[in-house]
C-alpha cells in the first residue's frame, strides 16, 4: 500500500479537493469542493469566510475529516493554522498554486483564514 502522504503529494497539481467535516449540528457529514495546496502529508486550504464558514465551524468542533483528491480518500486531522508558523508558507502555496495574474489574490492571502489537515 503506498504512503498516502506522499500520495497526496503526487495528487498536489490536481485544481481542487472535496472536504467532509462531520456536521458539528447534526452529525452528518458535511462535503464542500474547495482549492488547496500539498507539501509533506499536510494540505493546506484558505477560508475566504475565515470561522464564519460552516465548515470551519465543523471541523474546529470535530477535527477528523477526510478529503477526496482524484478519487483518492484521506483521512485527516484538521486545524486552524493562523497566527503559527505554519500561517504565512500556506498562504504563499496556495497563491502561488491559483493566482494567473500577479496581485489578482492578495486580498484573499491576507483576509482569508488557513487551515491545515494532517493526513494520518
Amino acid at each position: 500500500m503506498p504512503d498516502l502522504r506522499v500520495l497526496a503529494d503526487t495528487l498536489a497539481d490536481e485544481d481542487f479537493c472535496y472536504l467532509t467535516t462531520t456536521g458539528r449540528r447534526t452529525g452528518r457529514p458535511h462535503m464542500i469542493e474547495i482549492w488547496f495546496a500539498a507539501e509533506d502529508g499536510t494540505l493546506y486550504m484558505l477560508s475566504g469566510g475565515r470561522d464564519r464558514s460552516d465548515w470551519v465551524k465543523n471541523l474546529i468542533e470535530t477535527p477528523r475529516v477526510t478529503v477526496r483528491i482524484a478519487g483518492e480518500t484521506f483521512e485527516g486531522e484538521a486545524r486552524v493554522v493562523e497566527d503559527t508558523e505554519e500561517d504565512e508558507p500556506a498562504r504563499r502555496l496556495l497563491v502561488e498554486k491559483y493566482e494567473k495574474r500577479p496581485g489578482s489574490l492578495d486580498n484573499w492571502r491576507r483576509t482569508a483564514l488557513p487551515v491545515a489537515v494532517d493526513l494520518l
